[in-house]
């Protein structure tokens, strides 16, 4: 079965048409920059043109960087607060006639890696942060996520956000070398690994494909790994969720 899998991020938005049964792309993903500003009118938008692009009439999964229950977003950090109290699934089947179900970007990615990644089979506890524009989180104990975690809101003790301390975009931002980065996802991790104890970490997102520029910063009780699945998760999950939820 194939679905098509889009990854909705602060910076772009990414396209595959998935087979959800081996979680392999089916030719080649199409990725368009996030508008900005990001409102729904203008990412809806933006989603069209992947279906327009993959000539798509079939289902849809959507990962989003936020809070979503039952196809309604409730929280937006990195887009237009506009987003929130839209229900995304009705909105975009009255624009487009495509059934599809909305996920949280970083479940979706972390659902992915569990699924079909060759990190996390044999893990009790892990813990999926996907790094870019934000910070996303998804939580598994043995195989099962629990939905809607927003890690990447957690305060440091500077009282600032981790997100905003410790994302791809703060590192651009503020021109950090690699060692520096390195250093304060690592103490990002620490805050987590005395938290939850994990018995892994996985880092997703852009950033995942830059790991051994920063992976001897880790000074952690858990083992730090990259995604197998590297940048793609995101896609993956959402066709997954899609083809799971939608039937």
């Amino acid at each position: 079965m194939e679905v098509l899998g889009i990854d909705i991020g602060g910076s772009g938005i990414k396209g595959a048409i998935v087979n959800v049964e081996t979680g392999e792309l089916v030719g080649e993903r199409f990725r368009v920059e996030t508008p900005q500003p990001a409102s729904p009118e203008a990412v809806f938008e933006a989603i069209l043109q992947l279906t327009t692009h993959f000539k798509w009439t079939g289902k849809v999964g959507l990962g989003f960087p936020g809070v979503v229950r039952s196809g309604v977003i409730k929280t937006a950090a990195n887009l237009d607060k506009a987003w929130v109290g839209v229900n995304a699934a009705e909105a975009f089947k009255a624009l487009s006639g495509l059934d599809s179900y909305w996920v949280n970007d970083a479940d979706a990615a972390g659902v992915a890696e569990v699924k079909f990644g060759s990190l996390a089979q044999d893990k009790n506890v892990v813990i999926f942060l996907t790094i870019g524009t934000g910070i996303g989180s998804a939580i598994f104990t043995q195989g099962h996520l629990l939905p809607n975690t927003e890690f990447g809101h957690l305060k440091l003790k500077n009282e600032t956000e981790a997100e905003h301390y410790a994302s791809d975009a703060a590192r651009k931002r503020e021109d950090m070398s690699w060692e520096k980065w390195g250093k304060r996802i690592n103490k990002y991790l620490e805050t987590m690994d005395a938290l939850f104890w994990p018995d892994l970490f996985i880092i997703g997102g852009g950033i995942s494909k830059k790991f051994d520029k920063y992976a001897d910063k880790f000074t952690l009780n858990a083992p730090v790994l990259p995604a197998s699945l590297l940048n793609e998760a995101g896609a993956i999950g959402a066709a997954y969720f899609a083809a799971e939820q939608l039937g």
